[in-house]
């Protein structure tokens, strides 16, 4: 399938399609014109994608741990070098503190309802 067609079945744009090729995530195939064939597997290697990078991974990260990822996080113990796992680390702190953040701001959010709306109608 073509870019457009990708694009379509993931609600991906092809200009972020472009990008993770970019960045090494995808790795389409080339026609003899040069435009992009990717088969039905990059559908949910782009869905795939797309949660990592939701989920608040880099796209340094992604393509560390891609290639180990066809059925969840399972990385073999030889892909875990020293800065792998310094990378990873400082990760999971960056994500424990969005996650503390976010946590603050639903906190205020339900505070600020409560006090409009009243405690019953939470």
């Amino acid at each position: 399938m073509r870019i457009g067609e990708l694009s379509h079945r993931t609600g991906v744009p092809a200009r972020l399609l472009r990008y993770y090729e970019e960045q090494d995530l995808l790795h389409p195939e080339r026609d003899s014109n040069g435009y992009r064939s990717y088969g039905t597997a990059d559908v949910d290697r782009v869905e795939q994608i797309r949660g990592l990078l939701d989920s608040g991974l880099t796209t340094e990260i992604i393509r560390r741990i891609l290639p180990y990822l066809p059925c969840g996080i399972h990385l073999p113990v030889q892909c875990l070098t020293a800065e792998t796992a310094d990378l990873l680390e400082r990760e999971a702190e960056r994500l424990g503190q969005r996650i503390d953040c976010l946590s603050r701001n639903r906190d205020a959010i339900l505070v600020y309802l409560t006090t409009v709306r009243g405690p019953a109608q939470r």
